[in-house]
Parts: structure tokens; sequence; C-alpha cells
């Protein structure tokens, strides 16, 4: 297992608190639990898995030099933040 910190609010470190408390277990058996449940939700619906990256043969000789360019050729990219004189040209 690996340690981390996470930022959390007091009410929610509270009522985590009163859950554990209640249930007779660690806080962190909770967050552990509760996380690896998100992150099996998340997969399920995930809707890009590039664990597929890799798997079998495509007769291609340059796919380890273009794997992102493969990947991501489909994929909406992601938005460009403007430069500061744009935004203020943008308001005007």
């Amino acid at each position: 297992m690996k340690r981390t910190t996470i930022f959390i609010d007091e009410t929610v470190e509270n009522d985590l608190k009163a859950l554990a408390n209640s249930a007779d277990v660690p806080v962190a058996s909770l967050v552990r639990e509760a996380l690896a449940e998100y992150v099996a939700r998340r997969q399920e619906t995930a809707p890009h898995s590039v664990r597929f990256l890799a798997a079998g043969r495509s007769g291609r000789q340059d796919v380890a030099e273009r794997s992102e360019e493969i990947v991501f050729a489909e994929l909406e990219p992601h938005a460009r933040p403007q430069p500061a004189r744009a935004r203020q040209r943008a308001k005007r």
C-alpha cells in the first residue's frame, strides 16, 4: 500500500469519523473502500480506455513512434487557453 494525503472539508471529516466509529473500523479503511468503489464505477463507464495499447499486431512499423497520434486521432482536442492579449480584446 502507498501512503497519500488528501484535503477534505471538516464536515466530511467529522461524518467520516462518525461512520468509522459506528462501524468500528479505521477511517483509512472506509476511505480505501470508497475510493476503490469510485474507481471501479468510473472504469466501467470510461469512454476511452487506452488499456488496449500494444495489444495485438497492426502490421505497421511506426506504431511506437505514432502511438499518441493514433490513440487520440478520434478525440476532440482540449481547449487551449487564450493569451492575455486575446482575452483583453475579446472583452472589448
